[in-house]
């Protein structure tokens, strides 16, 4: 009887290790899995503490390449892309760009600047943290869509309204990474009852590629796209968490 409780036992055990290594948080969870989809209006958006001032700030949309060049990739990875599009320069240019599906939002110049000069003026109780925002479609179609209704430029306070919010009859997955003085919010977008995500290799890369990054010791280095000085390129990235 008493090895029969104990194997009992050790079954519930490993069944537990199990369920606790298929948990949606877990770093080894699917980022394309369904746990981790919410309706837009569940999921979290930014967040900005007591630091109200910083909701006036603003966020610009980055080009394609600048995407390429946030992310730090390697070299051998960007000189590829770049003769890739030499070779064929026709109307089926943006399929060759990185990341068709992708949106990034970075810190315009005024942002930075402001950051800096509101940390001097509240002599170190201002925050310096910029933040950084991708958004991964789906699919390039509906990237194509929403870039459309998506304003070139909008204030940090708008974001979970207009972005987030407003995207009627889509889910989001949401990761945050914290690097430095630069927050990076990656969302993974899809139409409501999808099942799975059909860009999951491109968001693995990006997620991989974001926890790859070194932390931004000043937000001015933003400035100096693509010569950031403060962040490199790991050849071994972990995999990333879901919030």
């Amino acid at each position: 009887m008493e090895e029969k409780e104990k194997k009992k036992k050790n079954k519930n055990s490993t069944s537990n290790k199990k369920q606790k290594h298929q948990h949606p948080n877990d770093q080894t969870a699917k980022t394309s899995s369904d746990f981790s989809f919410k309706p837009c209006s569940d999921v979290k958006g930014l967040r900005f503490g007591g630091q109200f001032i910083v909701k006036s700030f603003t966020i610009r949309r980055a080009r394609p390449l600048e995407i390429f060049q946030l992310l730090c990739f390697p070299p051998n990875s960007t000189a590829n892309n770049n003769n890739h599009k030499s070779n064929n320069h026709n109307n089926n240019n943006n399929k060759k760009l990185p990341f068709p599906s992708t949106v990034a939002f970075l810190p315009t110049n005024f942002t930075i600047l402001a950051h800096h000069a509101w940390h001097t003026l509240t002599l170190g109780l201002g925050t310096k943290k910029s933040k950084v925002l991708l958004f991964v479609f789906e699919s390039e179609a509906m990237r194509a869509a929403v870039d459309r209704l998506w304003p070139p430029e909008i204030p940090l306070g708008e974001v979970n309204k207009r972005l987030i919010r407003g995207l009627t009859g889509s889910e989001m997955a949401r990761f945050k990474f914290r690097k430095g003085c630069i927050t990076f919010y990656v969302y993974a977008v899809r139409r409501v009852g999808s099942l799975g995500f059909s860009c999951a290799d491109d968001l693995r890369t990006i997620l991989q590629s974001v926890v790859a990054l070194k932390d931004f010791l000043d937000h001015t280095a933003m400035l100096a796209l693509p010569n950031q000085r403060s962040i490199s390129f790991a050849t071994t990235p972990p995999v990333a968490m879901a919030h």
